[in-house]
């Protein structure tokens, strides 16, 4: 089933030129109601199913099935498992999510990820036979659900496995499987989640992607064209501050992929510069060991402070290799520029040159090496004047929630009225 090419964004196409975020065009193909009033009439679109990963935190893709769940009030909430915290339920809106077998196994809390296999047959057994209309939010499992003919499916795509495809070989050597009978095994695991997440990629109708990056990923392992829609981030929740203070600043979860001791690294050789280090995980002994007097490490904070450190920061440092990426987008949002490495999502939430978009609101570096950052902290250096609050908030409001929700309705009102004619 084929849609107006206006909402047809392929990542195929990508290969030659760039691909266009789906709010650029001038005028949707579906009136816009009003903001507060971004809302489905659900019996036009019969019954809703959402259907998410795992239910364990609440991070990244959350956000978006938080605002899927907001959209669709009477839908139903499904999920293989689910072993949130109380504490951050409240963005499911009073539901409770319907569950498989996967939730009463043993060990299946601390160790869920070590099931994958498991997980992959619980999102097959989960039932959504009686839902028209289908929405999965999805990194890993969740697009697998079964659907029929009568169904329409739209899978919201935050990342093909990232650990089955391309990732593999950082995976293995991240949790220390490069070598004996356990790497053995996960490499046998791993190949057969590949035969089943490509398997499975027939069952969704439309795709969405977070980011071109993750378009051209898709079509790289499912040759699938998808849509981009950027995630929803809380601008709202940030104010811009025009004033900086003199230091850089770093906010993340301490995990070997975010490359923090890098960072700090960097920056130890550079003791006339003050950085800031937030955030708290497993790599948090590199990090102190990297560390030097003019490095400071706060390890975890609440939100109030993050949000007066991005604000008063001279800039954002960045240094993962991401799908997308929120911390940059609300450092942003602060009127604060970032230093980001040049790949992935950040070249997409970044603008390191003055374009149609409009002006610069940070810089990239090459590599993920000290020696890179230095030069690139130099060079911002340099070029301090360019990068102005207003330019970088302005660039992040091209990610808040009212733009999401805008652009996902349209997109879902149109692929369903199409579907039903």
């Amino acid at each position: 089933m084929a849609i107006d090419p206006v909402f047809r964004l392929s990542a195929r196409s990508a290969l030659d030129a760039p691909i266009t975020a789906l709010d650029s065009f001038p005028s949707p193909l579906v009136a816009v109601p009003p903001p507060g009033a971004l809302m489905f009439r659900n019996a036009a679109l019969g019954r809703v199913a959402l259907v998410h990963d795992w239910l364990t935190v609440y991070s990244g893709s959350e956000r978006v099935l938080e605002q899927m769940i907001a959209l669709h009030p009477d839908s139903d909430l499904f999920a293989p498992i689910d072993f949130l915290p109380e504490d951050d339920r409240r963005f499911l809106g009073g539901k409770q999510p319907i569950t498989s077998f996967a939730q009463h196994l043993p060990l299946m809390r601390k160790h869920y990820r070590k099931w994958l296999p498991l997980l992959m047959l619980a999102v097959e057994q989960m039932d959504v036979s009686d839902h028209q209309l289908v929405l999965s939010s999805s990194a890993s499992i969740a697009k697998g659900v079964l659907t029929g003919p009568e169904q329409l499916h739209i899978s919201y795509v935050h990342s093909p496995m990232r650990y089955a495809w391309d990732l593999q070989h950082q995976y293995l050597h991240d949790s220390g499987l490069e070598r004996g009978l356990g790497g053995l095994l996960a490499r046998y695991l791993l190949h057969n989640a590949r035969f089943w997440d490509l398997r499975t990629s027939n069952g969704v109708d439309h795709y969405i992607a977070n980011s071109q990056f993750i378009a051209k990923r898709i079509w790289k392992v499912y040759r699938r064209e998808a849509t981009v829609i950027y995630p929803p981030v809380d601008t709202n929740a940030f104010r811009r501050r025009d004033s900086k203070d003199d230091y850089y600043l770093t906010v993340s979860r301490l995990v070997p992929y975010k490359k923090i001791p890098v960072l700090v690294e960097a920056f130890a050789r550079m003791p006339d510069r003050r950085f800031v280090v937030v955030g708290d995980g497993p790599e948090m002994r590199r990090v102190k060991e990297a560390a030097t007097p003019n490095v400071e490490i706060l390890g975890y904070q609440p939100a109030g402070v993050v949000t007066e450190l991005m604000q008063r920061a001279r800039a954002f440092l960045f240094a993962a290799h991401e799908d997308f990426g929120i911390s940059p987008v609300e450092a942003q949002a602060c009127g604060t520029p970032v230093i980001a490495y040049g790949r992935g999502g950040a070249l997409e939430t970044v603008r390191g040159e003055a374009s149609e978009l409009g002006a610069a609101t940070g810089m990239f570096f090459d590599s993920q090496t000290p020696e890179s950052i230095i030069a690139a902290v130099r060079e911002f250096e340099r070029r301090d004047g360019d990068f102005q609050p207003k330019d970088c908030r302005d660039n992040a409001e091209r990610f808040s929630v009212e733009m999401f929700r805008r652009n996902y309705t349209n997109f879902v009102q149109h692929c369903w009225e199409r579907f039903r004619a």
